[in-house]
Formats: structure tokens, sequence, C-alpha cells
């Protein structure tokens, strides 16, 4: 079974219609807003959402591969694709009554987080699995790459719309654009912020839709209750026979890995530079816009590298100028680089990234946006090409898991380390520890049929 343009489109759609999730909510609206608005300081804010991320990826880390087990003896993907997307869009929805002062609104923020990601990742496993049924294998990394490109677009143009019309300064009272906000929103409570939630809700309403009405799903398989059955008993068969799959299973150790730096790096780089530089919701939202632009150029591209060279040395050239450009955030703070290498700190006044120390920031995260579009983009066609095909959503589901599995470790180590030394930057330096061990067992996974660079 092939899909006609409408159902790639559909399925592409998906990216832009999830990604507002983790461009506004996970990153560079609501992320920020919690830590230093919501919570008592930005300490104690990064090491709240630490914890929170760390509880919604053990949840997914154990249901995971069941629920491919299962969808794949059930053969359908879109019912599963519904029902994780009404977790998404209430827990998305529900973000909007974290206000701050409120004795409610630490654990309400926390909560809504966990099930608004919970459904976001569970319905992108079930997403995932269908690609090998609507193209060729030759074309999947220019799938996958478009649709992460796509996410990008539709990142971009969520926070766009947020900055210039949603999100108000509390100084100023203004938009990025210099409006006032929409529908009369308070930026001394924080309302454009908390609207993050409800428009990322919405936004993935409208535009999740293509993929269920033109997007092909698998045909249907065995009946619910006895698919459970069997897919619990094949997922237990492949875990007992995964020493015959060795090569798939070290490839899922070094994604388990690096990806839980990838989680960390995209849940705390939008509140470090908080803490770091006091930037507000006005300066992370163009942080955002420009990291987005160039993770959009740095999808599309990487898919056809992707299909050039094959997906292992894109990820393992990504992997490497992620570590450089980490290390390079790591050494600046407001009034150094570079460990250590003075430069005047910021002046209230002198225009967005007008410090030498907020542009060297700047430089290192456009080249995080670089390369962790490619990197998910062609992790996913590499467990494609290194799995076996009669089982797909199920080790998508173990995929998942190795995404998953130690999710929870790095951002509770950075919650922790962070709480322990009283350091947002001591907190953030563990994840780089994620990305090299991650990068050494890549190197020892073997590609059928991969091309020499």
């Amino acid at each position: 079974m092939r899909a006609g343009r409408a159902g790639i489109l559909g399925w592409i759609l998906f990216d832009f219609a999830a990604q507002p999730v983790f461009t506004l909510i996970t990153t560079f609206i609501f992320a920020p807003f919690f830590a230093s608005r919501v919570a008592a300081n930005a300490v104690e804010g990064q090491a709240l959402w630490g914890w929170a991320t760390a509880v919604a990826g053990l949840i997914i880390a154990v249901l995971s591969p069941v629920l491919g087990a299962v969808a794949d003896a059930a053969g359908h993907r879109k019912p599963w694709i519904f029902i994780f997307s009404v977790l998404l869009f209430v827990g998305a929805f529900t973000l909007w009554w974290a206000e701050p002062g409120m004795p409610y609104a630490v654990p309400l923020a926390m909560f809504a987080f966990a099930l608004t990601t919970i459904g976001a990742e569970f319905a992108t496993v079930f997403t995932n699995a269908m690609m090998p049924s609507l193209v060729p294998q030759q074309e999947l990394g220019r799938l996958s790459g478009t649709g992460w490109a796509m996410g990008y677009v539709g990142g971009l143009l969520s926070l766009v719309l947020m900055l210039a019309l949603i999100v108000g300064s509390p100084e100023t009272g203004r938009t990025l654009a210099g409006l006032m906000p929409l529908f009369g929103l308070d930026p001394q409570t924080g309302e454009g912020d908390r609207a993050s939630g409800p428009l990322s809700a919405l936004w993935y309403l409208i535009f999740v839709l293509p993929l269920f009405l033109f997007t092909p799903d698998l045909p249907k398989g065995l009946p619910i209750s006895t698919a459970v059955h069997a897919g619990l008993a094949n997922l237990r068969a492949t875990i007992l026979a995964v020493r015959e799959h060795r090569n798939t299973l070290i490839y899922l150790i070094a994604h388990m890995i690096y990806a839980d730096g990838l989680v960390g790096l995209f849940a705390f780089g939008g509140i470090y530079a908080s803490g770091i530089f006091g930037w507000a919701t006005t300066e992370i939202g163009a942080f955002g816009i420009l990291l987005t632009i160039t993770g959009a150029i740095g999808a599309f591209t990487g898919g056809r590298l992707d299909d050039r060279f094959g997906p292992r040395p894109v990820v393992l050239c990504s992997l490497a100028v992620l570590m450089v450009a980490s290390l390079g955030i790591l050494s600046t703070t407001s009034s150094s680089v570079l460990f250590g290498i003075p430069v005047a700190p910021p002046v209230a006044g002198d225009g967005l990234f007008a410090s030498a120390a907020e542009r060297f920031y700047l430089f290192c995260g456009v080249l995080i946006g670089m390369v962790a579009g490619p990197l998910q983009a062609a992790s996913r066609t590499l467990l494609v090409r290194v799995s076996p095909p009669d089982n797909i959503t199920q080790f998508f589901g173990l995929y998942a898991l190795a995404g998953r599995v130690t999710s929870f470790l790095c951002p509770a180590l950075v919650g922790t380390v962070t709480a322990l030394a009283a350091s947002q930057r001591a907190g953030v330096s563990v994840i780089m520890l994620f990305f090299a061990v991650g990068a050494l067992v890549l190197t020892a996974v073997k590609v059928p049929g991969a091309k020499r660079a």
C-alpha cells in the first residue's frame, strides 16, 4: 500500500500540528514563564520542570512498547492517535489556569504539562509507525525530513503569532510588534504566556484533521481484546529474542542515551537563558524564532543528506555539533564567554541581544537549531533501516521506549543537580554526557545497504 499526495501531505501535517506543543509549551513560552513567574524562583522552577518532565518520561517509557505491540496486532493506527490527541488537547488547554500567585498554579501546571507531553509523544509513536506504508524505503529519508521541516514551520508560525499578537511585555503591556495583546490579555497575570496552551491545543486540532481524513491506515487486524493478548505475547517474544536483533538493540541503546540529552536540552534551553540573562518572553521568543528558522532549514536539508549518505552519518555529525554548541552555551554567563573571557554584561534599554554574551549564546543556539531537526528525522529513518519490517510499530514502541526509558533520568538529574548546587549552570552541564556516550555507542551500529560518504 502506498499513499497518494493527499495522504502523504496529511501525514506530514502531523508534525506541523504537534510542533507548537514543543515550541510554545516545552521550550520557549510556557516553560520559561513557569520557571520565572509561576515557581518561586528560576532555580526552583528549573528543578520542578525537570521532575515533571521526568514523570511524563517514565510513564511513556513503561507504556510505549506495550501499546506498540498491541497496535501491531490490531492493525489500525488512527484510533490510537485519536485517543492520545484527546490527552494532548485537554492537557494543553488546562495550562491556561496556571496563574502566578495562585496556590494551585504549580501542581496544576506540572500535571497539565505532563499530560500534554504524554499525549503528544504517544500520538507521535503511532504516526511514525505509518511511515513504511506510505512511501518506498528509498524515499523514507525525504518523507521524514520534510515532516520535521514542516514541524519547524508550524513552530515558527505559531511562535510569531504568539509574540506579535498575544504575549505582551509586563513592562510595556505591548507585544513584540508593538501592539496591544489580542482579546485584552493581561501581561501582568501572564495571560499571554498561559494562552500558549490553548493556542497549541486548537492549532493541533485544526491541522491534525488531514491525517485522519486523507492518510490511509493499515487494514484492521485482530479485535482489540484479542490484539491485547497477541500483542503482549509478541512483545514478550521480541524481548526474549532481542539477541536475534542485536544490531537494532545497539541502535536503540544509542538512541536512548542521546535522545535523553536532546529532551534535556529542549526542556531547559529557554529556562537556562531566562536565568542567566534575565530574558523575558520577548527575548526568549525571538531566540526561538531564530532557532526555528534554522531548524527548518536543517531538517529539510538533512532529509536529502539522509537519502544520499544514509541516516547514521547524519546522526553522528549532528551529535558532534550538538556537543560543541552545548559546551559553548555552558561556557557563557551574562558577563563572560568561553569559560572566563570577560565581556560587558547586558544593560537595560540597550536593545535585543545587544551584549556580546547574548550574541554568542545566540550563535550556539543557531548551531543547535541547524542539527536538531536532521538528528531527529534521521533517527527515525535509521530505525526503519535496522528493524524487522513485520513488527515496525512494535519497534517504534521500543524506539519510544529507547527515547524515554532514561528520559526521566536526564531531567531528574538536571533538576536534582540544580537544586543541590543551587546553580542552573551545574544542572544543565549533565546534558553533554548523554550526547557523547550516545554517539560512541552509535558507532557500533551497522546499517544494511548503507552508502559510503
